[in-house]
């Protein structure tokens, strides 16, 4: 699991990278994150990896999350103390909080996924909140900014659940079960009443294939729209006064958390309203 959460962070940053754009330079947080290098793609002419200040934060975050997990599980033990306790600790109180969400069988399947984000987003969350960011420049720009106040970022990451999500769909469904679990009768119905309401059943499946193609759309919304705002008002408070910022700071601290749960909730439940879960299985298995 631990691979696989270093894989998913390492393409969170070489793709975030991918989907930074160039700003002109003023004055207050900016929208569009600046790219400060352009590094040449080796076997791809004329074709650069644009280095933003919210790539540098969001490779931070993975290396700090990839160290921590490296230095907790150096010397596993048995009866496990310090470091290796907490996170292990960590882990399990997720786990529980997923398989809440999903069930048993997609739980022990995507949990990584789930993990992955959540500490991904919240470390982020937290790394911006750091003194220096936002203030310690580079040719007129600001070096570093939080990873989740640039909506390339969060884009990103509500595209790949899409991608991520549509695959284990087919996974557990198989494109058949897809479409009649979209499109096809529910409720039970049967006889002339099940044929005479297909057509609304029809029109209630393409409502939910745009809700469907929305989601990404609206996960990275939600996300930016919140730690953007966050920031923006730490950085125009610290202009007042450091006593000024500290309630906001605070506040700052418990959304930075809300935000990461709410990103795993939505993505964990949006998988299991679409596949079901474990109860869905027994009811099968007892029909």
């Amino acid at each position: 699991m631990l691979r696989l959460m270093q894989r998913f962070c390492l393409a969170a940053t070489t793709m975030g990278g991918f989907a930074c754009g160039a700003e002109e330079a003023h004055e207050g947080l900016s929208t569009n994150a600046p790219v400060l290098w352009e590094i040449p793609i080796p076997f791809w002419e004329g074709h650069t990896l644009p280095i933003s200040n919210s790539l540098i934060m969001l490779a931070i975050a993975v290396v700090l999350i990839t160290l921590l997990l490296r230095i907790a599980t150096r010397k596993m033990e048995r009866i496990p103390h310090g470091l290796q306790n907490f996170v292990e600790w960590v882990f399990e109180m997720l786990y529980t909080f997923v398989e809440g969400l999903t069930g048993k069988k997609l739980a022990k399947k995507y949990f990584w996924y789930f993990a992955t984000v959540f500490l991904l987003i919240l470390v982020s969350n937290y790394m911006g909140l750091l003194p220096g960011v936002g203030e310690i420049t580079y040719k007129g720009q600001p070096l570093l900014r939080g990873a989740n106040a640039d909506l390339n970022v969060t884009i990103f990451l509500g595209f790949f659940y899409a991608l991520l999500w549509f695959i284990w769909v087919l996974r557990e469904q198989g494109l058949t079960q897809f479409i009649v679990h979209t499109f096809g009768p529910k409720g039970g119905l049967t006889g002339f009443l099940k044929y005479a309401l297909l057509p609304i059943f029809f029109f209630v499946g393409l409502i939910e294939v745009l809700s469907i193609c929305i989601r990404p759309v609206a996960l990275a919304a939600r996300l930016f729209g919140n730690i953007f705002a966050g920031e923006a008002i730490l950085e125009q408070m610290g202009g007042i006064s450091f006593a000024a910022m500290l309630p906001f700071m605070a506040l700052e601290l418990i959304v930075g958390f809300v935000q990461a749960l709410v990103f795993l909730m939505l993505t964990a439940i949006f998988l299991k309203t679409q596949v079901g879960g474990d109860e869905d299985e027994d009811a099968h298995a007892e029909t």
